[in-house]
């Protein structure tokens, strides 16, 4: 039971259309299916705001399509899965309705949500070569409920590509910047725009990029004020984090 039909019992009990043993009933549920390999969270959305996220990496695709269809059975609508490969995609694809996006190896299962976000979230990148991590960051702000800006390869070796977008990064309620090789591009943003800035270190770049540490390094020690850095590679991280800020609402 997510936070919306939870919601949706109370509501009933308080208009006495429900009596009270039937919603402690429901509310009583086991809070995980233990299904041997795996205890499936079924409360998260109530705690966090957000179902659990099936992580692939090392799973089988049989045990991702049981998780998916006890998360269904419990009401939850929308399953993402980050790190999916194709081989177990295409099997999780014939007994659940999954929509697979190899660029970011995210596979969604059911509709993707109506943006319930406040604002747009951007999603920038140094090059090309990031599109990958961006991409698992973007799918799943959009998973989780957000309007979604993608701004690809604008880094800071042609700067006039990034203040072509200026109005863009400006209007954004929160900014991923995902970049390898020495990572600038999140200071450089940082220092331009007056909300959250998301970065994400990727492992892309040459020898003494030392498989991402550089960019994570040059991130962490950020002379832009209201910059923040998640793990290297992790886009899923960044995209769940912004999605969490953009649907805050002002507090006075």
């Amino acid at each position: 039971m997510d936070l919306e039909q939870t919601r949706a019992l109370l509501s009933a009990v308080a208009q006495g259309s429900v009596d009270v043993e039937t919603a402690l009933s429901r509310l009583k549920q086991e809070p995980f299916e233990d299904l041997g390999f795996a205890k499936v969270d079924l409360h998260r959305s109530l705690r966090q705001g957000a179902a659990e996220v099936i992580y692939g990496a090392g799973k089988t695709a049989e045990q991702m399509a049981d998780i998916v269809a006890a998360l269904r059975s419990h009401g939850q609508e929308t399953v993402l899965i980050t790190r999916l490969a194709p081989e177990p995609a295409e099997r999780i694809a014939a007994v659940h309705p999954l929509t697979y996006h190899e660029m970011g190896r995210v596979g969604i299962v059911g509709p993707l949500p109506a943006p319930t976000g406040i604002g747009t979230i951007v999603v920038a990148t140094g090059g090309t070569s990031d599109m990958p991590v961006a991409e698992e960051a973007a799918l799943t702000a959009e998973a989780l409920g957000n309007r979604v800006k993608r701004l690809y390869d604008i880094g800071v070796a042609g700067l006039h590509r990034m203040l072509s977008h200026t109005d863009e990064l400006m209007g954004a309620r929160v900014i991923i910047a995902v970049a390898g090789m020495e990572g600038a591009l999140t200071s450089v943003i940082g220092g331009l725009v007056s909300c959250p800035v998301i970065g994400v270190p990727t492992s892309v770049g040459y020898g003494a990029s030392f498989g991402g540490v550089a960019a994570l390094l040059s991130m962490l020690n950020s002379c832009a004020s209201g910059v923040s850095v998640v793990n290297i590679d992790n886009g899923f991280g960044a995209g769940f984090l912004a999605s969490r800020i953009n649907h805050m609402e002002g507090r006075a």
